[in-house]
């Protein structure tokens, strides 16, 4: 991702693809949350990154499919 506009990159690629990301990083989502509440996340940062990557790709695979 650039620092500038993260989006752009996440905009430029097909439904297939915006779909698959979406349910890796759902999964990836479920299970940081999972051992961040057991204590075993080292980097807590990554779950606030994660949680608006999905977003960011939840909302390109809105505006293609709309």
């Amino acid at each position: 991702m650039s620092k500038k506009n993260p989006f752009s990159e996440v905009a430029n690629k097909s439904v297939e693809e915006l779909a698959q990301l979406e349910a890796e990083l759902a999964a990836k989502r479920f299970t940081l949350r999972f051992q961040h509440a057991v204590g075993q996340v080292e980097n807590t940062a990554e779950i606030r990154k994660t949680r608006r990557e999905l977003a960011r790709v939840k909302t390109a695979l809105a505006q293609k499919l709309s």
